[in-house]
């Protein structure tokens, strides 16, 4: 076996002077990122939050809340209802501000929680009747 550079050595052990001389063990240059301000209009929404806050949606934000606690306040579900319809007006008139999700929860939660405090209402009305 032979090392010498012609061509014939598997192992690269003799490399040609044709071979690439580049350093592949070398730390690789790093690129300058130049910062691009957001242009007009982009929706900067959720920066920090990643966008599952609608803050700038403060009536579906508001709607949600009191959906989720109206189950321990009884008929807050009323303004959960009202305040969700105002969020999702508010972002048919503005499709930039997020929310319609947490205004649809606060909705249904309002709705689920009226009903049930109905139901324990008339339960508790009848239970209590002489019959």
């Amino acid at each position: 076996m032979s090392n010498a550079p012609d061509g014939n050595d598997p192992l690269n052990v003799n490399p040609t002077t044709e071979a690439n001389t580049a350093n592949p063990y070398a730390t690789p240059q790093v690129q300058q990122v130049t910062y691009m301000p957001p242009q007009h209009g982009q929706d900067m929404q959720g920066d920090a939050t990643g966008g599952l806050i609608p803050y700038k949606n403060k009536h579906a934000l508001i709607a949600y809340y009191l959906g989720i606690f109206s189950f321990f306040i009884p008929f807050s579900g009323i303004a959960s209802i009202f305040l969700g319809i105002k969020g999702l007006q508010a972002r048919k008139r503005n499709p930039v501000i997020k929310g319609s999700a947490h205004a649809i929860v606060g909705i249904v939660a309002g709705v689920c929680t009226i009903i049930f405090h109905i139901c324990a209402i008339v339960g508790i009305v009848v239970g209590n009747l002489p019959w």
